[in-house]
């Protein structure tokens, strides 16, 4: 009994070894008689942001808060005004609520003498596709200050100019990142005496939106873009 257990175990062994064999030999020829190249290919475009955000943000301070309020309100109309006196519309303009400070409510305030209580803040958003417009307009802004608007201090800018039709030029720039990785194949064909055969595998990449100039700003704060992608694909080679 116990020989023909050991002749059962050592048949149930040698099976699994084929079984561990034959798939494992017929893989290691099919790649032993792959021939494929990985290339890539890069599609580069130069676009303009086609919507402007623009923050406008100003604050009035006081010790008097009704007094403080209505120095708000008239900075609010006089932002307005300009806007409008510079080709902008009720649609293209957000009014944001009133921020409100009380100084004297701060509990961890020194004890220095506190010349302006109040501090109201109020933030207009203009959002419109008239991005050269804005930009034209934003260095007209002296014209607010001499006007009484008193601008909230920020270090960047106050404008974002935005790409949004980057599905629109996704089809061709993908056909071209594609031709130009089959040139780059059809070189590395040509110096191994190859052929390119048929796409094998393909990664379109990520698209990138960058600043077309190397301007010290950020790709946001340009009008002017470029889009770029890069495609991964690996040919056939015969």
């Amino acid at each position: 009994m116990k020989k023909v257990s050991v002749l059962y175990v050592a048949i149930i062994a040698l099976g699994l070894l084929f079984v561990g064999f034959f798939p494992g030999y017929y893989y290691y020829k099919s790649k032993f008689n792959y021939n494929a190249v990985t290339v890539k290919g890069l599609a580069e475009q130069d676009v303009e942001a086609d919507l402007a955000i623009w923050e406008i943000k100003f604050v009035a301070t006081g010790n008097d808060l009704v007094k403080t309020k209505d120095n708000l309100e008239k900075q609010t109309v006089a932002v307005l005004e300009f806007l409008m006196e510079n080709g902008f519309s009720n649609d293209e303009i957000e009014m944001g609520g009133t921020e409100t400070n009380d100084l004297m409510a701060n509990p961890y305030r020194g004890n220095e003498d506190i010349k302006s209580r109040f501090i109201l803040t109020r933030t207009l958003t203009v959002r419109s596709n008239q991005v050269h417009n804005v930009a034209e307009t934003y260095t007209k802004t002296g014209d607010l200050i001499n006007a009484g608007v008193v601008f909230e201090n920020r270090y960047d800018s106050p404008i974002s100019y935005i790409f949004t039709k980057l599905n629109d030029i996704k089809p061709q720039m993908l056909e071209l990142a594609t031709k130009n990785a089959r040139i780059s194949a059809l070189e590395f064909a040509k110096s191994s005496d190859s052929t390119v055969g048929k796409i094998h595998t393909a990664n379109q990449g990520v698209f990138s939106i960058l600043p077309r100039d190397n301007a010290n700003a950020p790709e946001s704060q340009q009008i002017n873009k470029k889009v770029r992608v890069v495609a991964t694909i690996e040919y056939f080679l015969e």
